[in-house]
């Protein structure tokens, strides 16, 4: 079972993925957080397998620097990276920061559930609209 955290910021589109992992058969939300701190909170308590980070998310922290602190404080818990921005400077902050994957907003969610997998399983993942980043994820 891969046990999720998803961290937006944006309630319909946080509780909408929520849903729709809750129904796979090999997955479980374990948390929901709606900025960084609680991302980071959650990551420390709940230690999930995967967190799905929206990267722009207000008041304090961010989703790069959530990111970051948790790939440097709990090296076991892989991030996706959400985001609506496809340029490659994203995509390198938030490898650089420890993200094992980078998901825009536009995919569907047959897309989002192969990378939840292809994370869970040690590898990167990045999604195919983003500008030529892919050869840097690694």
């Amino acid at each position: 079972m891969i046990r999720i955290v998803i961290a937006e910021d944006h309630t319909i589109i946080r509780e909408a993925l929520g849903k729709f992992l809750q129904q796979q058969e090999d997955m479980e939300v374990v948390g929901q957080a709606q900025d960084g701190d609680g991302a980071m909170e959650l990551a420390a308590t709940l230690q999930p397998d995967v967190i799905i980070m929206d990267i722009s998310m207000p008041p304090v922290l961010s989703g790069l620097e959530a990111t970051r602190w948790i790939c440097s404080t709990w090296p076991g818990v892989k991030v996706i990276a959400l985001s609506m921005h496809s340029h490659r400077q994203y995509v390198d902050q938030m490898i650089k920061a420890g993200a094992k994957g980078y998901m825009l907003k536009d995919a569907d969610f047959d897309e989002l559930l192969m990378a939840v997998r292809t994370v869970a399983d040690g590898g990167t993942y990045i999604s195919p609209g983003v500008d030529g980043a892919a050869a840097n994820a690694q």
